[in-house]
Formats: structure tokens, sequence, C-alpha cells
């Protein structure tokens, strides 16, 4: 075979800069173009051109390279290969396996390296769907492959692919052989190729009308996301957001989870893929990992590559939207994409914006966002998917004031600001409630009172203000002490204490209290509510607030959350008979003249 165009194109290096590098000789270069650089081959992308000369950013060490060595273009932008095998898979981030690497090469990846990121031998056994003789356009499914014992993976026509079907195979393939053929001779495989920074297309994009539920009650009680939506997760250090990432990839609604490390700490990194593969799927049972693609990328990674990874999460996400499923893809942390970006912009010395980051931070990670959402597939056959974003943000010194926490506010439909002093106090998750909101509740009313019950939203409101009129007190009782307030507004402080304590404080490792459905969220919040309320008459009986909180059944509650389900639904029955009770017994001597 002889070589094409782009392969004729061989400049050289003229410039080396950390990990830009400046070739000559380049005419004929596109934009995006993947090129080779240098006699070790390292992988980089063409970012600017002018006249014959490109600018390229490499995803590997520059480390040795020297001016006049070649730079051989690809003619093809970055792409990741896309079939069954991908999930249980580590990738780094420009989707090469990382257990593949270390086998072959060891612990340390190799510059240059290049290897398929699916298996080349393992065989898929696919049964087919689609008829000879069918006109089939892209998006439309040819066959299923059971990729895992709880996933069966869709084996979809690409996107850019249509005509009438001459053949389809059932059997057992490879993902490079052929399965069938189009009329105009084009062969149809099990997994196809897809280029990470153009989004993978859809017939149309739903309202978002239905929540992604979390199990936390925190975010689906007060802050809740849509299926489909985007959230951003800033903190400080040690604020708990990759915990709180990971309970939301075992726990969450989203049939399969991608989550990309981009340019997070070396040891937190090895935490994750050391726990994922441990990590029991509490869905359908067997390790989670077997839904779960791992992008990793660490700090000590070459900065490029940081954005590389979170563009190939985002595309393997699609992928799987495109086959029906739910994903959610967890992104931590954007801020170290933007470190990477402001690196590289410094190199191309291009005009700085606040605090040195691009100009175009704000459009390169509103682009980023802007791939999720819930959508009708594309294809004949009607199915609908989603990709959830939720991205964490890792502001210097937790301050929300700086341009990446700003940016993204402006474009994710939901904040869980956590919260330093509330990780220091041991409350988990460390989401501050007066800090956090969500702009989808009125788009998701509908659903809660359709599915779960009518008086949500209510309880929602209520428990939103007293938490309000809580942190308005607790600031008068920090100048002057609980002492000098009213009952009523000590009654006050301690449904404050309840909620947070008792409803909002979740135990991440608890077995029960880790995940808790949303009528037991309803529950909780109700019983809270219904406390206030029969202690506020208590009080106009001038029953004194001390005996109010002394009740037994303030502590009987309290151990409701470590209850599993059979016993809650018990047990709740009689703390609130109890509560009615007790509550009922102080009021009624004080009641009388």
């Amino acid at each position: 075979m002889g070589k094409t165009a782009a392969e004729n194109i061989r400049g050289k290096i003229v410039r080396i800069s950390g990990p830009l590098v400046i070739a000559d000789q380049m005419t004929g270069a596109k934009m995006l173009d993947i090129v080779r650089v240098g006699k070790l081959g390292l992988v980089g992308e063409i970012i600017r051109l002018a006249g014959d000369s490109a600018s390229i950013q490499v995803y590997e060490d520059t480390s040795g390279l020297y001016v006049g060595e070649p730079v051989t273009s690809t003619g093809m932008p970055l792409r990741v290969e896309l079939g069954p095998g991908l999930l249980g898979s580590i990738f780094d981030g420009i989707e090469r396996p990382l257990p593949d690497i270390r086998r072959e090469r060891g612990d340390f990846i190799s510059r240059g390296i290049l290897l398929s990121a699916l298996s080349r031998e393992k065989r898929w056994d696919f049964q087919p769907k689609a008829k000879v003789g069918d006109e089939v356009v892209g998006g439309d499914i040819l066959g299923e492959v059971q990729e895992t014992h709880a996933l069966v993976h869709r084996v979809l026509v690409p996107p850019t692919v249509k005509g009438k079907l001459v053949e389809i195979k059932a059997g057992s393939f490879t993902v490079d052989e052929p399965l069938g053929h189009l009329e105009d001779g084009t062969e149809l495989r099990l997994a196809h190729y897809w280029p990470v920074k153009l989004p993978r297309p859809v017939r149309s994009k739903l309202r978002p009308e239905q929540p992604f539920i979390t199990g936390q009650r925190i975010l689906d009680t007060l802050f809740p996301i849509a299926m489909g939506g985007t959230a951003i997760i800033p903190g400080g250090f040690g604020t708990g957001k990759t915990v709180l990432e990971q309970t939301l990839a075992k726990y969450s609604a989203a049939d399969i989870i991608v989550y990309v490390g981009c340019g997070e700490r070396g040891n937190e990194m090895a935490d994750v893929l050391t726990e994922f593969p441990h990590l029991e799927d509490p869905k359908h049972g067997g390790p989670l990992m077997q839904r779960t693609i791992l992008v990793v990328n660490t700090s000590n990674m070459p900065v490029a590559a940081r954005e590389a990874s979170v563009y190939t999460g985002i595309t393997l996400a699609e992928y799987y939207r495109d086959m029906g499923y739910d994903v959610a893809v967890m992104a931590d942390s954007t801020s170290r994409w933007a470190e990477a970006m402001r690196e590289i912009s410094s190199r191309l010395e291009e005009m700085p914006g606040e605090e040195g980051f691009p100009t175009y931070l704000s459009t390169r990670l509103a682009n980023f966002y802007e791939r999720a959402g819930r959508s009708v597939c594309l294809g004949t056959q009607e199915r609908l998917g989603s990709v959830t974003v939720v991205g964490a943000v890792s502001p210097p010194g937790a301050d929300f004031s700086e341009p990446v926490t700003q940016s993204s506010l402006r474009i994710a439909g939901a904040l869980w600001a956590l919260d330093t002093a509330l990780a220091y106090r041991r409350h988990f998750p460390a989401i501050n409630w007066n800090r956090s909101y969500s702009l989808y509740f009125n788009q998701l009313r509908p659903w809660y009172d359709q599915n779960v019950s009518p008086e949500w939203a209510e309880c929602r409101r209520r428990i939103q203000e007293l938490l309000q009129k809580d942190t308005e007190l607790q600031e008068v009782v920090q100048l002057v002490g609980p002492d000098a307030l009213q009952d009523a507004e000590r009654l006050i402080l301690e449904a404050g204490r309840m909620i947070r304590e008792d409803f909002l404080q979740q135990h991440a490792f608890s077995a029960v209290d880790a995940s808790c459905p949303l009528w037991r969220q309803l529950a909780l919040a109700k019983g809270v509510l219904r406390y206030y309320d029969l202690a506020q008459k208590a009080l106009e009986a001038h029953v004194p607030v001390r005996q109010l909180v002394e009740l037994p059944v303030r502590e009987d509650f309290t151990r409701l959350k470590d209850l599993n389900h059979d016993e809650f639904k018990v047990k709740y029955e009689e703390i609130m008979r109890e509560m009615e009770s007790s509550i009922g017994a102080l009021a009624a001597p004080a009641a009388r003249p």
C-alpha cells in the first residue's frame, strides 16, 4: 500500500518549550491533526497553524527531544476506539490501556508506545437484530453482545454510515472481523472510531424532567440534578470531593460510570485504582468495575494529556448513551484541566485572561458541559439515553471567586458547595446548604409529585426555611449565647440540629446509610417537621423547651438512620406514635389553668 497524502507530510522540529513543540515544513497539515513527534514517535496534536509552521501540544514527556527531529502527521484528529470491552477498563488520557502497558513495559509508561484500546484476540458472541435487506442509518442497532453479566452491548451503525444491509452474520467475532456489509461495500464491525472533540449526534435533546437519583439526602431533597444535567462540586483540600464522587459512582441511578481522574494526585488515583475493582455493585451484584470505565491522568503526567482525558471520557459516555443507557461522567477535577490550558496558552504566548487563564476558558468549559443531556438517540429504533456530568473543582484556598469556579457556575445547573468547616466537624457530605443551589427543581417537581409524594416540595421548602432561620440564630448565639433566646427560637435551633444530624448527615461507609431511597428521605424529613410542629403547639401550652429537647423519643428518632429498610418502616411508625403521645402528655397538664 502507498502512503496517504497526510503520511507524506513530514516536518521537522524547530523549537521545543515543555509540552509545546513548533515544527516547520508542515504545509497540508490540518488543525487538530494527530502527529508523531521525534524519533520516539511521541503523540501530539496540532493546535495552531501559521504558514508552514505548526504548534503541537505533545501528550507525552518531551525530555530528550532535539531540534531537527522529524514530525509526521497521521492526517486524523485524536479519536477513540468504541466497541465491546470498554467496561471494566483502565485507560490513560488518550485511551491507551494501562494494565496492558504494565504487562508489556513494566510500571512506567514508555514514551511513544501505542497499544489498541480493545483486545484484538478476544472473541465476542454477536446476535444480530438487523436483517439482510434492511435500510440502516447511523445509530441503528445491528445486534447485541453480552459485554458483562449486567450489561448488554448494543452494536451500532457508526453515525456517519448508512445504506442497505446485504450481509450480516451471527457468531463469534473479534473487533477487527467484519460481521456484515452494506450495498456500497462498507464493512461493519463490532468497533469503530470517533473523534473525541466532535460531539456524537443525537436526534433531539429532551427537557430535564426526570431527576438523577443519587441516594444522598442533601442532594436529592434540597439540590437535585436532572438526568442528563450538570453539577459542579467545588471544595478545598480534604472536603471530600473524591469520596462524594465515588459514592455517586456506586449508588447513583446511572447504568454506567465513566470516572475521569484529570490531573489528580498520584496517591489519590492509586486509591481509586485499588478500591474500584473491589467495590461491590449494589445494583447487579459483582464488581462495580463491570459497569465502570476509568480514565486516569495524574498530576505528574504531561499537562496536555489532561485535556485529552476529559474529552476521551465524555466521548466514551456518549457512545453508551447512544445505546440507550444512562451514563454518569465524574470529572475530578476540571481545575487541573484549566491549569493545563493556562500552561499551554502561556507557551503559545496568547493574551492572558484573569489569573493568567486563557480568555477562552469559559468556552472550553461550556463545550464540555454542553455535551451532557438526555436525548432521543440516533437511529430508527426509538430509545432514550443520557449523559450526566458531575465536575469537581479544586479552587486554591477554597476561594470560590477564582475563574474556574465562576466560569463553571455560569454553565452548570447545580452547585454542590463543599465546606471546609463542615469537613473539620466531621459532617459528611460536607455540602454547605446555604451556598449550594439547584436550577432544576421547578422542572423536576411534577416528577416528584407523581412518583414520590405531593408533599415532597412543601417538605423541601420548610426544611430550607428552618435551615435559613437556624443559620441566622447561630450568628446571634455566637454573640450573646443561647440563654438570651426565646423558647420558640431555641426550638428552631433544635429543629436545625435534627435536620443537620438526623437528615443531612450520611455515613458513606455504612451499609445502610450510604444510600437512601426517596421514600425513606421523605419519611425522615416529615418526621423532623412533625416533631417541630408538635413542639410548637406544646410551647404555646407553656411547656419549657428543655423538656421537649430531653424527650427519649428524640434519641430514638436519631437511631432510625442505622436501621435496614424493613426495620425502619416498623420502627418509624412506632416513633411517630410515641412522639405524638409524649409531647401531647407534656402539653396536656401545662395547658390547664
